[in-house]
């Protein structure tokens, strides 16, 4: 019950002001170890963000199990 009741004060109360604050901080930390401006840390977060998400549902799409077993049948059955 304790637990519970740590847990609910936590995630309702404290992480939502923590939250935004930490990663303010991270991005003007990643900024300035890069020497690089605030925002273009983020436009190019979200580029990065954008080509792997594509890489990963292009990748996905090729290495699907039913995809895969079905080629492989496929190449079984071509075979004899």
């Amino acid at each position: 019950m304790i637990a519970l009741l740590l847990y609910r004060t936590v995630a309702d109360h404290i992480l939502p002001r923590v939250l935004p604050w930490a990663m303010a901080l991270a991005t003007r930390m990643l900024a300035r170890s890069l020497n690089m401006p605030e925002p273009l840390v983020h436009s190019t977060g979200d580029y990065v963000v954008a080509q792997v998400t594509a890489f990963e549902h292009g990748v996905g799409k090729s290495l699907c199990p039913f995809r895969l077993a079905r080629l492989l049948r496929a190449c079984w059955r071509g075979s004899h």
